[in-house]
């Protein structure tokens, strides 16, 4: 008998106790199961002891450790990193993405063919940022445009891509504008009326030159300097600007129109007066470039003066007054046919390089020749790169002695 009860009483329990399990796995609150117990040859791990503290010393806080970066906000490496195969070399243009491009527009007609194609020769051979190239140009340069672009080697088209618009004034006297100053440069005036070119644009004209990719700030600012100065684009679009015709605001378009049909018997370097005049009343829209962004022949044909090219060299070169074409200046005329005749695939010391250097000590009767050095800092520069990325990385540094 007793034996029964005993059966019934544990027979109960095991109830019980099956009846507890289904209810706690139903509403969800079941414990983990209990770690696997550590088998005894495996070593037992104790944590460090902590130090003595001295008397009135204060306890170390503990660093607390690095978030992980978040899907989907990684940089441009961890994403080179993600896009790159073991073994692959380093190639960054792949996957830069296109807010990171350099975004230059440029306005040619006449004979400016060869200068602005030797402008952006220049870019995509001192630069290693992928960038887009605006092209506004008449009709009858737009396939040499196309063809000339297209001709340059695949190692070198795979830095930019290009498109190409037409000359449109969209407010006033088309013809009138395109003869102000010089053929098209009214052009300019008028990007920010481009909507689907803004964004990030740098303007430049075919007689400059670079020699050192640009990091141009994408704010507007005041500045005191007196260097030629860039125009923030994007901010120009829906902006009201002050001005000395009406007492409030105007849109962009507006303003020049009226300006220009007040003071256009007055100007007489076109579209660079008309900025002159609109910046006047707006200043805070203005970045100055510093000199060795807009280096031109005054900043050494009188003497150098101009000490942040002394120190990092000219980043970008400005030809004015036909110094690219005639013998007063013939430092700048030696750097641009540099670039105009160097082959691409040729090697950038033996082609560019020490042919420079040898032009140079035929200028040396000249102040600007005297100080040849701030023309090649850049260049060695972009030599050193590649030498760094084309040796030591595909090389490898552990492989080099």
């Amino acid at each position: 008998m007793k034996l029964r009860s005993k059966a019934a009483a544990l027979l109960l329990l095991a109830l019980v106790t099956l009846l507890l399990a289904l209810l706690t796995l139903r509403t969800g609150g079941a414990e983990p199961p209990a770690l696997l117990a550590r088998p005894a040859s495996a070593p037992q791990r104790h944590p460090a002891p902590a130090p003595a503290r001295l008397p009135g010393q204060r306890a170390q806080r503990r660093r607390p450790p690095r978030p992980r970066p978040r899907a989907g906000r990684r940089g441009a490496a961890s994403l080179e990193k993600l896009a790159r195969r073991p073994g692959e070399p380093r190639s960054f243009h792949a996957v830069l993405p296109p807010k990171l491009w350099i975004h230059l527009a440029v306005v040619a007609c006449g004979n400016r063919l060869e200068e602005t194609l030797v402008m952006l020769k220049s870019a995509v051979l001192f630069s290693h940022r992928k960038m887009q190239f605006h092209i506004f140009t008449e009709e009858s340069l737009k396939p040499e445009f196309d063809k000339q672009l297209r001709q340059w080697p695949d190692s070198y088209t795979k830095k930019f891509e290009h498109r190409i618009y037409p000359i449109t004034f969209s407010v006033g006297n088309p013809q009138e504008w395109k003869k102000l100053f010089k053929p098209c440069a009214a052009q300019r005036l008028f990007l920010p009326s481009q909507r689907e070119v803004v964004g990030q644009l740098t303007e430049k004209h075919s007689l400059t030159h670079f020699l050192r990719r640009s990091h141009l700030p994408q704010t507007c600012r005041r500045n005191p300097s007196s260097e030629r100065k860039k125009i923030f684009i994007a901010a120009l679009m829906f902006s009201l600007f002050q001005n000395s015709v009406i007492p409030t605001g105007l849109a962009w378009e507006d303003m020049l129109y009226l300006l220009y049909q007040k003071y256009k018997s007055a100007i007489t370097w076109g579209d660079q007066d008309l900025l002159n005049i609109i910046f006047y009343f707006n200043p805070e829209c203005l970045y100055v470039f510093p000199c060795q962004w807009n280096y031109r022949p005054d900043h050494c044909m009188y003497g150098s003066n101009c000490k942040e090219a002394e120190l990092e060299g000219v980043s970008v070169l400005h030809g004015n007054r036909g110094v690219y074409h005639d013998d007063k200046q013939p430092t700048f005329k030696a750097l641009y046919e540099a670039i105009r005749d160097f082959p691409f695939q040729d090697n950038l010391f033996q082609s560019m390089y020490y042919p420079l250097q040898l032009k140079f000590l035929e200028t040396v009767h000249t102040l600007c020749g005297r100080i040849s050095q701030v023309f090649l800092k850049q260049i060695e520069k972009t030599m050193k790169r590649a030498y760094e990325k084309h040796v030591i990385i595909h090389v490898g540094p552990n492989q080099m002695h």
